[in-house]
C-alpha cells in the first residue's frame, strides 16, 4: 500500500450538523447567544454562518425529541468555534454575560476557553488560540494543557470600546470533541486509520489528536464511562461533522486506510461517508481552496 500512515498538513474541520428538538428555540439561540446568522433554511433544517458565506453548523430538528442527561452517551461532547483573535473573544464574553446564560471557561495555556450549552445540552466552546510558537511540549512530546481560570477582566479589557455584532468573519470550526465508549477503539479508527496524530493524553480519560501539529482537531474522552452506548438517533446531539483534506490523492489515500481497516466507506460526488464506532458520521472532501 502507497498510502500515508498520517493526514497531512492544513486538514482542516468543515462544519458540524447537530440534531435540536425545537428548531426555532435553536435558531434565536445560536444567533442571539452564539452569534452565527441564518445562511439558508429548508423545511426543518437552517445553515449557520459567521461571515455569510460558509456554513458552520447545521441545525437539523427531530420530531419527538428525547432530551438527554449530559454526559451519559457517546456522541457530541462539543464543537469549538475558534475566533480569530482576542478581542473577539472578549466580545463574545461580552454577549455571553448579557444573555444571562451559565459559561464554563478554563485557560488552557494554547488557548483561552469559553463553554455553553445550547437548550438541549448540545456543548459548544468558544476559544481563541495563543500564537503557535509560544505553546509547550512536555518531555514526551505531549502540548502542556492546562484548565487553569481565564482572565475574564483582561479578555473584557480586550474589546472594551468595541461593538458586538455577531461572530466574526474568519471564525471557524477549530475542533471537536466526543465523548466514546473506549479510548483504544476511538485511537484505532481516528489515529490508527483515519490518521491524525495524538497530541495530549489526559491520564486514561482522554486523548487529543490533530493533523499538522495542531493542539487538537479532536478531543476523545471517556468521561460517559467506558462502554457509553451511542447516543440514540432521536436526541439531539451530532450528526456529523466534515474533515476537509488537501488533495483527492489524499482522500483516496484515507478511503483506502478506512477500508483495509475494515471500515465501511461511501463515495458520492467527491464526498467519503463513514461512521465511528458509536455513530459519529463523518463527510471527508477536498478543501475548495486547496484546488
Amino acid at each position: 500500500m502507497t498510502a500515508t500512515a498520517t493526514l497531512h498538513e492544513g486538514v482542516q474541520i468543515g462544519l458540524v450538523q447537530i440534531r435540536v428538538s425545537n428548531l426555532e428555540r435553536s435558531i434565536a439561540f445560536y444567533q442571539n447567544v452564539v452569534g452565527l446568522k441564518i445562511l439558508r433554511q429548508t423545511g426543518r433544517q437552517v445553515e449557520m454562518t459567521a461571515d455569510g458565506q460558509h456554513v458552520l453548523l447545521i441545525l437539523r430538528e427531530i420530531e419527538g425529541a428525547q432530551i438527554l442527561r449530559r454526559n451519559s452517551v457517546a456522541g457530541l461532547y462539543h464543537f469549538a468555534i475558534l475566533v480569530p483573535d482576542r478581542p473577539s473573544l472578549g466580545l463574545t464574553l461580552r454577549n455571553l454575560i448579557d444573555s444571562g446564560i451559565h459559561i464554563g471557561q478554563g485557560d488552557h495555556m494554547v488557548s483561552e476557553a469559553l463553554y455553553i450549552q445550547d437548550p438541549d445540552n448540545n456543548g459548544i466552546e468558544l476559544y481563541r488560540d495563543r500564537p503557535r510558537d509560544t505553546w509547550k511540549r512536555d518531555a514526551e512530546g505531549d502540548y502542556i494543557m492546562t484548565t487553569d481560570p481565564v482572565d475574564a477582566d483582561g479578555l473584557l479589557a480586550a474589546a472594551e470600546g468595541l461593538t458586538w455584532n455577531g461572530l466574526p468573519a474568519g471564525s471557524v470550526i477549530g475542533h471537536v470533541h466526543f465523548h466514546v465508549g473506549d479510548l483504544d477503539q476511538a485511537k484505532k479508527f481516528y489515529v490508527d486509520a483515519l490518521g491524525f496524530e495524538p497530541t495530549t493524553h489526559y491520564g486514561d480519560s482522554a486523548l487529543f489528536i490533530s493533523a499538522g501539529g495542531y493542539h487538537h482537531h479532536m478531543g476523545l474522552n471517556i468521561w460517559a464511562g467506558q462502554g457509553a452506548p451511542a447516543a440514540p438517533s432521536d436526541a439531539p446531539g451530532i450528526d456529523y461533522f466534515t474533515l476537509l483534506l488537501s488533495s483527492r490523492q489524499e482522500l483516496a489515500e484515507v478511503s483506502e486506510r478506512m477500508r483495509e481497516a475494515g471500515y465501511t466507506v461511501t463515495e458520492a460526488d467527491g464526498t467519503l461517508s463513514l461512521k465511528d464506532p458509536w455513530n459519529i458520521g463523518l463527510k471527508l472532501m477536498v478543501n475548495s481552496q486547496s484546488e
